[in-house]
């Protein structure tokens, strides 16, 4: 009677469970063919690791620790059918998880990009960062919502590291979605917090668009809208301001992630200095700049604008004020009010003007 111990005997004196689809466990290359590789698993024997299941981006040597994924535990002549792709994934997806429950910062570079996002690759898994949880300095500012011009811009970012947060993963769906804006949420939010309405601050231009120019002022983005730009009446923002120039500008709001900027606001308004040089019923020379149904604007000087109401251009109470003005051109009026306070002038055409040729035709019909 042999005293030697069965090889059940062992394993069982050693706690070896037999092998099942799905585990995930470690070997050691023992060869390498053209088309697969024998992998020892120790007490659990050996597997074969075809080479479409083969990771392609470890260069495999004998000897070499791995991590496999069991495909089929009784493949053939009882070894076991494993796979190095599908572990890497398993124990990608791991990571992923315990990177979204604990909201960990981590570093990764995009590999391509479409017009929604950029592409990513973490842990050997690929996903998506949308445009949309992208930080501000590195948010695509382009006129019109061009699309080629937003993947122009998105393009740039591949192939630079990003601190992003996961933001969203399933294994289940295969989705694995990162943010920046989450990734330095906590930081913007100190820097905010040292932040007050008032504060003259120092930032770089990054987008100039129809209603305004964007800022970045530190990482945190700024606005700076038409209105802010100049205390002079702005056609077109990217005659004032360029992509990539540096400003000083004065926040004159805080809102939620975003700073409203003024530049205007980092000089004395020329307004109130200029419209000392009218009074009330003076004779002005001035440029009609915009033509509406209830009025006409008019350039007085470069800060100064006024208003000619449509009540004010004749006494036919049915005038059209585009009958009697166009864009650009130079009329005398007479300054009826000034309001200070609220910065608006109202103007009345100079009599001999509309009003004086109506009251000829009125006379020439009273005659007929």
């Amino acid at each position: 009677m042999s005293l030697l111990p069965t090889m059940d005997e062992l394993l069982e004196t050693q706690d070896i469970k037999p092998l099942e689809a799905g585990d995930v466990v470690e070997g050691k290359v023992i060869s390498i063919k053209k088309n697969e590789a024998w992998i020892d698993l120790g007490p659990m024997g050996t597997g074969l690791v075809m080479r479409k299941e083969l990771n392609s981006s470890h260069k495999l040597e004998p000897g070499m620790d791995v991590t496999v994924s069991v495909i089929d535990p009784d493949y053939e002549e009882g070894q076991a059918l494993l796979s190095m792709r599908k572990a890497v994934k398993d124990k990608g997806w791991d990571e992923i998880q315990r990177l979204f429950e604990s909201q960990e910062i981590i570093e990764l570079t995009p590999y391509d990009a479409n017009r929604g996002g950029l592409l990513i690759e973490l842990e050997g898994i690929r996903g998506f960062l949308p445009v949309s949880q992208l930080a501000s300095v590195h948010y695509p500012r382009v006129s019109g919502a061009d699309k080629d011009e937003i993947l122009h811009k998105l393009n740039e970012l591949t192939h630079q590291v990003l601190k992003v947060r996961v933001l969203d993963c399933s294994r289940k769906d295969n989705k694995l979605i990162v943010s920046e804006k989450e990734a330095i949420k906590d930081d913007m939010q100190e820097r905010f917090a040292k932040l007050k309405v008032g504060d003259e601050v120092s930032g770089v231009v990054t987008g100039v668009i129809d209603f305004g120019a964007f800022v970045n002022v530190d990482g945190i983005e700024g606005l700076i809208h038409i209105s802010e730009i100049s205390w002079e009446r702005v056609d077109d923002p990217k005659n004032y301001l360029k992509v990539g120039e540096t400003i000083k500008a004065k926040i004159i709001s805080i809102d939620k992630d975003r700073l409203s900027l003024s530049l205007k606001q980092m000089t004395n308004d020329p307004w109130l200095e200029q419209v000392k040089s009218f009074k009330v019923g003076d004779s002005v020379e001035g440029k009609v700049t915009r033509i509406t149904p209830f009025g006409a604007f008019v350039q007085l000087s470069p800060s100064v604008e006024a208003l000619v109401h449509v009540s004010e251009m004749s006494d036919d109470e049915n005038i059209d004020p585009e009958k009697i003005f166009q864009l650009n051109e130079k009329k005398e009026f007479k300054v009826l009010e000034i309001d200070t306070e609220n910065r608006k002038i109202a103007l009345s055409l100079k009599e001999g003007g509309v009003k004086k040729t109506t009251a000829k035709k009125k006379a020439v019909k009273n005659k007929e």
